[in-house]
Formats: structure tokens, sequence, C-alpha cells
């Protein structure tokens, strides 16, 4: 059983067990606004980081890394102080006029988030960083890629107070939130995903409430990403989109819904160990873990990055440092004679196994073609099916 606060919830990650929360008072904002020297515009990717770290998400950080807090976490997943982080959170830019000791207004589409100063400015060793935290420094690698040529040439350190949340179509409730809705000492299981959800999914994380490790009466907390991600995912407002109407289609007591205004790196271990730290933070005890989990293939010859089980190697063998368990998610399998099974079961009893592609699936979408009721629920199949038929099409 993982650790409990007073208030009977996980605690936060961090040697003082606290939940960060950088947004400064209200009376105090304009006063932070008007001691800026300098301003800067944020990247959707900045932006996400930004919330993320105001809200207490990445808890214990309190800023943008500094240059020995940045290398320290590539080369050991540690920040100097010995304490477990996945991937370094960083602020990127080309500007050269920046500084240390610069106050930086840092703003997003006409909005101004948080006021930052700014203690460390350095030139990032970025094949380094890459071949560190991805496993490898190819330009086939989607986080390589943003890495090399979206990133600027710096990065900037220090510590930042927050102004206000991004305004987004969908509502992204912070740790503190949605801690408020979990029961008291119960297991809670985080699910991430960056897919609309289906039922083979479904059946994963309503299974896993059940796993030998979960105490009886546990919830799920089912926490999409909602940020950036790889060029040919569904976009983050249509996969809120498949979510709410699924809530509402399901309507189970056991779940708690949830968004994530996280960008995706797909860095297969290290991101599950990301992944493990953002949800300790939001109050959960377990965490789902699939084959692949964060994995991505080469863009030109379609190879896996990594092993099918190396994120859940990576998760298990941090797991008791982290304070909380894994739950490995089955391999499921619909049968025409039993419906959804383990794998195991299908092939022990000789089952026929039914199968669909996510490519013959956008296929059939776009053909206006009935979608089988096993693979997908309804609702998420209208959302998809308009969104499909709506959007401009790929050169």
């Amino acid at each position: 059983m993982a650790a409990i606060t007073s208030k009977q919830v996980q605690v936060p990650h961090g040697p003082e067990a606290k939940l960060v929360n950088l947004m400064a008072p209200v009376e105090q904002r304009a006063a932070l606004v008007a001691s800026c020297n300098k301003r800067f515009e944020l990247s959707d990717r900045n932006a996400c980081d930004v919330e993320l770290l105001c809200v207490g998400a990445f808890s214990p950080l309190e800023g943008f890394l500094p240059k020995e807090e940045y290398e320290s976490v590539v080369n050991d997943m540690r920040l100097t102080n010995g304490l477990l982080f996945g991937l370094p959170i960083v602020l990127d830019t080309n500007s050269e006029d920046i500084v240390p000791g610069d106050t930086v207004l840092l703003s997003y589409q006409g909005q101004d988030l948080a006021v930052m100063n700014v203690t460390s400015k350095y030139t990032p060793n970025k094949p380094l960083e890459c071949l560190k935290c991805y496993g490898t420094s190819s330009l086939e690698h989607p986080a390589v890629q943003m890495v090399a040529m979206e990133r600027g040439k710096y990065y900037l350190g220090g510590p930042i107070k927050g102004l206000a949340l991004p305004t987004r179509v969908f509502p992204c409730a912070t740790p503190s939130e949605v801690r408020a809705t979990l029961p008291a000492n119960q297991d809670v299981l985080a699910f991430q995903c960056r897919n609309p959800i289906h039922k083979a999914h479904y059946e994963l994380f309503i299974r896993a409430l059940d796993a030998p490790n979960v105490r009886e009466g546990a919830v799920c907390l089912v926490h999409p990403t909602c940020g950036p991600t790889q060029d040919d995912d569904i976009p983050g407002v249509v996969r809120f989109r498949t979510y709410e109407v699924l809530k509402e289609e399901t309507a189970n007591p056991r779940l708690r819904w949830a968004y994530l205004p996280y960008s995706m790196h797909m860095a297969g271990p290290r991101e599950a160990i990301q992944h493990m730290i953002i949800r300790k933070n939001y109050g959960c005890t377990h965490f789902i873990i699939g084959r692949d989990m964060a994995g991505c293939k080469s863009s030109i010859s379609g190879k896996d990055f990594y092993g099918a089980y190396d994120a859940q190697e990576m998760a298990n063998k941090h797991a008791g440092e982290l304070n909380m368990q894994t739950v490995p998610s089955l391999n499921i399998a619909y049968t025409e004679e039993k419906g959804y099974v383990t794998a195991d079961v299908a092939k022990a009893e000789n089952l026929h196994v039914l199968n669909l592609s996510g490519t013959k699936f956008r296929q059939m979408l776009r053909a206006g073609e009935d979608i089988p009721e096993w693979f997908a629920f309804k609702s998420v199949v209208a959302v998809l099916r308009e969104q499909i038929q709506t959007a401009p099409p790929r050169h």
C-alpha cells in the first residue's frame, strides 16, 4: 500500500511530500507584471509545462530547470538532490536578449500566464539529451526531431509565479481539484492514454481494478494527455470530446475523469517514470502500464525504438522509490465465443479472435461503414466520424 497523508491520500513527490502551488495571489499579480523587463511568447508545449508547473503536477519543481539540474536529470534521471525525475522540464528560446537577472513575462496566445526570474541561460547538449532521454539521437524519433528542430538554441532556468492558467476548450483539473474527488484511504489507479478509448482499452482499466495488488473499492482515474503529441495523432480537442461522450455513455461510478495538459515525448521508459510522478502528484497510488507504453516507431523504417516491456521494467524498478505500485495491463482479445478475454485464455481454449487494425478502422470511418460494436463505443465513433469527414486532407 502506498503511503498516505493525514488526509488519507497519496503523498506528493519530493522530500517534503508537498503539493507545489506556484499561482501568485491575485493582489500580487499586477505588481509582478509591472516588474517584468522582457516578454516571451510560449509555444504550445511551453504553455503546457508552465501550467503543469503552476498547479503542482511537476512537484516539487518550482520553475524551469537551471543548467546543473538539467544535466543531472539528463544524465542520471534525478535532480541534484537525488530525487527521481524522468525528463527535464526546460524553457527554450533563440533570444539573444534574455539573460540571467531578467524578469520575463511569459505569455501565450495573448494571455499572460506567468512571470519568470531567469537565473540560468545555457546551450544544451541536445544530442546527449536525446540519447539519454529517448535512447537515440536519430531524427527518426519524433521527440528528437522536436528537440533538434522545434526547440530554440538556448534553455532558460529559473523559478516562476503563475498569473493565470491557459484558456482551453477543455477543462484541466488541477492536482488539488482531482484529489478532492478521490475516496479517502483507498487505492487510486491511473490510466494514461493519448488516443480515443475503444472497448479493449476500457476492458483494460476496468479489469485492472480487480488486480491482485488492488484493494476492493478502488477507483480508476482515467487521465488522458490532451497536449501536443505526434503529428499524426488525433487533435487534443477531438480526443477530449470522445472522452466526454464515453464518460456519459458508461456512467461508471468506479471511474474518475480528468484531462492533463501534457505534451507527449514518446520517450518510452523515461516517460513512464514521468507519468508516474505526475499521477502521484494527482493522488494516484497505482499506475496501469501497458506494452510499449509511450513508445514510437522510426519515421523511416517503422521499427520500434523500445522493447515491448522496457517501460514496464523501468516502472517496476522504481515503483517502490516512487511510493507507487504498477498494474500491468492485460493482453486483451475479443473472441466470437466469449467476448473479451485475456489472450492466454483465447489461446488455451482455441477461441476465434477478431481483429481490427487502427488503419482499417480509420478507413471504415472515412467510408461511412458500420464499425463493429465489439471494437468501439457508438458515442466515440460518432465524434470520430464527424472529425474525420470534416478534417482537411493530409498531404
